[in-house]
């Protein structure tokens, strides 16, 4: 029965990966499943207050409460990539202490993302590296090799002590109704389950295990000769949490850098906010000093764009943004809207997006040949032309959509940026 119960979470976890890459290659995209990925479930919540996402966030709490840190090992697209190098690489594992500094670590990014800014979550969120990568992103490569580096050597170690998600999740995980526990008195301490654990929450000597960093993959519940490790409600009463001085230390010094990181994240987010210059953001993205605070860059719109004008961030803004140089926003199509977890692009439905300016057209007259074309094929009608004279773009109906820019032969309109998105009537 254990062994089935490991194959059908491994089964389960292959199903979410195939999945997660279909949904980065634009190939399908599995309706809700990147939308319970834990940071951009996070950003989503404080974003835009989606009573969805907040009940997917309870959801997802409660599912921990229950089952421990399945999450880990089950629907993180970056835990999925970790597993399968493990079975590549089948090597046995060890020990791993259970480090503070990961406290620290994730106090820091979300205080920094609680306060305004995720700049720093973008550097270390499992989701956020994951979708980097599968884009092309040269920090994602680079950052998932370095991962399989530290597989290869360690195991799951930045799951059980540098992962932010991993940290948090493993906290509420310590209180978990159903945890790995051994029989003391049938365990022969053979170490069996323990070379097995790829966290390294296992002390088969002591016959203990960690179920803050345990990843609940139940790896280890395969080949016990005495079937004496088990997944379920322990028969006899957790110990209960103790307010020792040390933890008592850690947990106030944790906290006092979490408010630090909330006031930075204010700080750092002005900053960036001050940086950036004007672009033009898929609809729904409000404005450019939000967005680029808000924006995971984890580019699953950039890869699911049909007609591939959403860029990747770059030198001159830190998240991703319209480039209309090859092609144009095509008027019947939201998918970004659809497709993006974090809210930094609301949820809008078409009829909406059809009425949102997300910039304006400015015709040169020093290079229109009055051709009319940019008429013709402006959805909206937002050019008005009349015979032998230049044409005149309302500035009330157009949406900076690019189409007209695209159409013009001479290159001779440009959609210029808005400082701030509006639904128009």
């Amino acid at each position: 029965m254990k062994k089935y119960g490991y194959f059908l979470r491994l089964v389960l976890a292959l199903v979410v990966g195939g999945l997660s890459v279909l949904a980065f290659v634009s190939a399908f995209y599995p309706v809700r499943l990147l939308d319970v990925q834990f940071t951009a479930l996070v950003q989503r919540c404080l974003v835009d207050f989606s009573v969805f996402a907040i009940l997917l966030f309870i959801g997802l709490v409660l599912l921990t409460v229950l089952f421990g840190r399945i999450y880990c090992s089950t629907l993180c697209p970056l835990g999925i990539y970790q597993e399968i190098l493990m079975l590549v690489f089948h090597r046995k594992n060890s020990l791993h202490k259970n480090r503070s500094y990961k406290y620290f670590l994730a106090a820091i990014v979300f205080g920094a993302m609680i306060g305004g800014t995720a700049y720093l979550v973008r550097l270390i969120d499992p989701y956020t590296l994951f979708g980097s990568a599968a884009s092309g992103a040269v920090f994602g490569g680079v950052m998932l090799a370095l991962l399989a580096v530290l597989v290869w050597f360690n195991g799951r170690w930045f799951c059980s002590n540098i992962c932010p998600v991993g940290a948090v999740l493993g906290l509420i995980s310590k209180f978990s109704l159903n945890k790995i526990y051994m029989e003391s008195d049938k365990c022969i301490s053979c170490g069996r389950c323990a070379s097995k654990c790829p966290t390294g929450s296992i002390d088969f000597k002591n016959k203990s295990v960690d179920n803050e960093t345990c990843i609940k993959c139940l790896n280890c519940l395969r080949g016990c000769p005495k079937d004496a490790i088990h997944f379920g409600v322990k028969p006899q009463p957790s110990i209960a949490f103790s307010p020792m001085r040390r933890k008592l230390l850690v947990g106030g010094a944790v906290v006092a850098v979490f408010a630090l990181a909330v006031k930075s994240g204010i700080s750092l987010g002005k900053a960036v906010a001050e940086k950036v210059k004007k672009v033009i953001l898929p609809a729904g993205s409000r404005n450019p000093e939000d967005f680029a605070n808000r924006c995971l860059n984890c580019n699953l719109c950039v890869l699911n764009c049909p007609m591939k004008i959403i860029k990747k961030a770059d030198a001159d803004y830190p998240a991703v943004h319209l480039d209309y140089t090859d092609s144009f926003c095509d008027y019947n199509c939201h998918k970004c809207s659809e497709v993006c977890p974090s809210g930094a692009i609301k949820k809008i439905s078409l009829a909406e997006k059809q009425k949102t300016q997300i910039g304006l057209a400015h015709i040169d007259e020093d290079y229109c040949i009055k051709c009319g074309l940019c008429v013709r094929k402006c959805p909206r009608q937002a050019i008005m032309k009349e015979v032998g004279a230049f044409p005149i773009v309302h500035d009330d109906i157009c949406i900076g959509c690019g189409a007209c820019q695209a159409a013009c032969p001479v290159e001779a309109i440009k959609i210029l940026a808005v400082e701030s998105q509006r639904v128009l009537k």
